[in-house]
């Protein structure tokens, strides 16, 4: 994955893939954050702000459309790995 926060581009196996504005900021974060691992409440937080109005199944939601289109399987993801009973981190090896 190449990401370019400037244009908001993001490449997968060098073909652009388009993302919402949201869905960029999930990846971003995670991305300047490998290897830590983060509960669903914490990417709310970060991502939406402490202001949002709302629950952390918006983070599991967004969190999968984000693996359909960056993830090979999105259903064995390799990119944005779920850590069972605490939440979610990006893998530091890819």
């Amino acid at each position: 994955i190449t990401v370019n926060p400037t244009t908001r581009q993001v490449l997968v196996n060098d073909q652009e893939v388009v993302l919402t504005a949201k869905e960029f900021d999930l990846l971003w974060f995670f991305m300047n954050h490998p290897g830590q691992v983060f509960t669903r409440d914490q990417v709310l937080d970060h991502v939406w702000g402490y202001d949002f109005f709302g629950d952390s199944s918006t983070v599991t939601v967004h969190v999968r459309r984000l693996r359909e289109k960056i993830e090979t399987r999105p259903t064995k993801p390799e990119y944005i790995l779920t850590v069972w009973g605490v939440g979610y981190k990006f893998a530091m090896d890819k």
